[in-house]
């Protein structure tokens, strides 16, 4: 995977642009980032727990005190991504439509009876969910939502929101720096993970991609892993691809979406961490073809992960 950076915290990349890249990988350990103008700053994101968002806030003091935050944006609807707005409940929040909806569905309370369950799904959850707390959270939703694209200046300096869900989830917005060369996609793109297609459709995540290897972009911050670049986001195409046609053909030979995700061999992409989430891809592509099999709710999508991942 290329990377531009393996460095952890804060990263300043030019042009008034930050990353905040968490410093474990796995599952929940999202990134975040900060875009600086004259007198105000946008912060992309805030982390999943408030002990997390805190530490981000505080370590980025030196460059909100000139210019405070002003605007929050949430690229998308899972927890990671926006269970610390409270702690930035000050500023407006945007969000694409899609995200808001994803965000009423589940919050830090449905996450904790996840991890409270006594099933393979909560276990499996509580596993890779530990080291986050997810009480005290008073859920801060948007105040703003957009759909398709929006422009903010943000003290003179140009921002672009692009809603290029449902793909990951319900709503994913990237967001676009032009005169930094720099774009932060949210859970479009993984950095040396498996990407996990919670809604769909695939065509759309791929138009996606398409998308970000159309900007005129140099640097990557992803959703999760490293700063990076657009190779990163060719290998999720890649990978996207790979899987689609791999359960289709399961699929059409009448093979069950359990069966087949154990069966699939991911060749190339083994080694990406989260490999179990497999699992989901398999049955959202399986409901693409089927749209009248029954939805997975989220225990039972993390109870196919769960008897994918060999160590639960």
């Amino acid at each position: 995977m290329a990377s531009v950076t393996s460095r952890t915290g804060r990263i300043e990349l030019g042009h008034g642009c930050y990353a905040w890249i968490a410093g474990d990988a796995g599952w929940g350990m999202s990134n975040a980032g900060l875009i600086t103008g004259r007198g105000a700053s946008l912060l992309v994101d805030t982390l999943y727990d408030l002990r997390l968002t805190k530490t981000m806030l505080d370590a980025l003091t030196p460059l909100t005190a000139p210019a405070p935050i002003s605007t929050v944006v949430n690229t998308h609807g899972n927890g990671d991504h926006w269970f610390g707005n409270q702690l930035v409940s000050h500023a407006e929040i945007i969000a694409a439509r899609g995200s808001v909806a994803d965000m009423r569905q589940v919050g830090p309370a449905e996450m904790l009876a996840l991890t409270s369950m006594d099933s393979p799904a909560g276990h499996f959850a509580r596993r890779i969910f530990g080291r986050f707390d997810h009480t005290d959270i008073e859920p801060a939703l948007p105040n703003r939502i957009f759909d398709g694209e929006t422009v903010l200046d943000i003290g003179g300096t140009e921002v672009r929101l692009i809603d290029v869900g449902p793909a990951h989830s319900a709503g994913d917005t990237i967001v676009h720096v032009p005169q930094a060369r720099t774009v932060y996609t949210g859970d479009i793109v993984f950095a040396g993970a498996a990407p996990v297609v919670w809604h769909g459709p695939f065509a759309r995540w791929l138009a996606a991609c398409d998308l970000l290897l159309g900007l005129d972009a140099d640097i990557v911050v992803p959703g999760h892993g490293p700063v990076t670049t657009k190779q990163a986001v060719r290998e999720i195409r890649d990978y996207l691809e790979y899987v689609h046609e791999q359960a289709t053909a399961r699929f059409t030979a009448g093979m069950p979406a359990m069966d087949a995700a154990r069966d699939i061999r991911l060749g190339r992409f083994a080694d990406l961490d989260e490999s179990e989430r497999l699992a989901v891809n398999v049955h959202t592509v399986y409901r693409e073809l089927d749209p009248s099999l029954p939805p997975l709710d989220g225990p039972g999508l993390f109870g196919c992960m769960a008897e994918l991942c060999p160590r639960v």
